[in-house]
């Protein structure tokens, strides 16, 4: 019996601590300052919407007020992922700027800390604080909020300022600068919440989740993340639930791993990012495993008859993304994306061995399907 407790006890994982996006940390600013302006009280825990219908509670870290301009802040939270921005301060200073005719108003605004966009190919638009769309949602959905709780006249527009102390400085570890990003972080999430897990973890995830799928049928799909399986199930409705698996950057891994499952149908649900870097051949598509390189896009692009100077320009495009509204512009997404994905499908049969059917879903960054394979 006592060696038996033994073999279970080192069995046991320790639970990793989930921690917060920094799109979830200036939501919950932005709910606590705008609280303090129409109340004039401080709100800790600050309760947040979060999407697919969660809520989390973050604690206040201060309040202060200038002038008709009131601020709030919390320390970010990796949990047990911890990134450059754990531990940072993070808050929003809002005022009201008068009332509008329809509904609530935001101007967003970047403070000290938090970068401004100077290059195409992201997801805000160049010339707008660095913001992303669903921290702004969560930004809008804790303004509502306060306005509900308080009784107060929604046809108001309201700046948000959001800042990161010390930002500046910590943009400069992250790739913000090569993508264009000037002058801090960007604000970013998904989901709201940072889920850490270790590669063996996470390689214990897939493997468990693939003997779900498994047992309800030989067909799989295989996604990076929530918004790609979303869009993917929105498509594929005859599979059920378990069919989907979401592999984050476990590319290479999780294609061994269905292979030697005993599956015989995969369908992968990307975006132009992780496809490049699938055809590149990537084995692990996390971006500390290598720079993406649309010079692969370039040269498919002279392949297909393309002048040297569209080559060019998707060769040196800012991020995936911008190569292709650079297609979507010149029009020769249906030239180029074909080869691009038949190169990605040939990575995928040589880490499978050859042993699957591989078909493949590309979508853009709103849900549309641009190519299917």
């Amino acid at each position: 019996m006592p060696a038996k407790r033994t073999r279970t006890k080192g069995r046991r994982r320790k639970k990793l601590r989930e921690g917060f996006t920094t799109g979830t940390a200036a939501a919950a600013a932005t709910k606590g300052a705008l609280q303090f302006l129409f109340t004039g009280s401080h709100l800790s825990p600050i309760s947040v919407t979060l999407p697919e219908n969660r809520r989390l509670k973050l604690p206040s870290h201060r309040y202060f007020q200038e002038g008709n301009t009131f601020l709030c802040s919390v320390v970010k939270d990796g949990g047990d992922d911890p990134d450059v921005t754990h531990g940072a301060e993070i808050g929003a200073r809002v005022k009201v700027l008068g009332a509008t005719e329809g509904e609530t108003e935001i101007v967003f605004k970047a403070g000290e800390g938090v970068g401004r966009v100077t290059k195409p190919g992201l997801p805000v638009k160049v010339g707008e604080p660095a913001i992303n769309p669903v921290p702004r949602q969560m930004i809008q959905w804790a303004v509502e909020e306060v306005l509900d709780a308080c009784g107060a006249e929604k046809a108001q527009k309201i700046e948000v300022e959001i800042f990161v102390t010390d930002g500046e400085a910590l943009a400069k570890k992250t790739i913000n600068p090569r993508l264009g990003i000037v002058g801090g972080l960007s604000i970013l999430g998904t989901t709201g919440i940072v889920r850490p897990l270790s590669h063996k973890a996470y390689k214990e995830t897939i493997e468990a989740a693939l003997s779900v799928a498994l047992a309800a049928g030989d067909e799989l799909v295989l996604s990076t993340g929530g918004k790609s399986e979303r869009f993917a199930r929105r498509l594929l409705t005859h599979l059920p639930e378990e069919s989907f698996v979401q592999i984050a950057d476990f590319y290479g891994f999780s294609l061994k791993a269905a292979a030697k499952s005993g599956f015989s149908k995969i369908t992968h649900a990307v975006f132009m990012g992780k496809l490049v870097k699938m055809a590149m051949g990537l084995y692990y598509t996390h971006a500390s495993s290598g720079n993406m390189d649309l010079g692969i896009v370039g040269k498919i692009a002279l392949e297909a008859g393309e002048s040297e100077e569209l080559s060019g320009r998707l060769a040196s495009a800012n991020t995936a993304r911008h190569s292709l509204e650079i297609m979507e512009e010149t029009g020769t997404t249906s030239k180029i994306i074909p080869s691009l994905v038949k190169k990605a499908i040939s990575v995928s049969k040589k880490h499978s061995k050859g042993k699957l059917d591989i078909h493949l879903l590309l979508f853009d960054y709103g849900g549309q399907l641009i190519f299917r394979c």
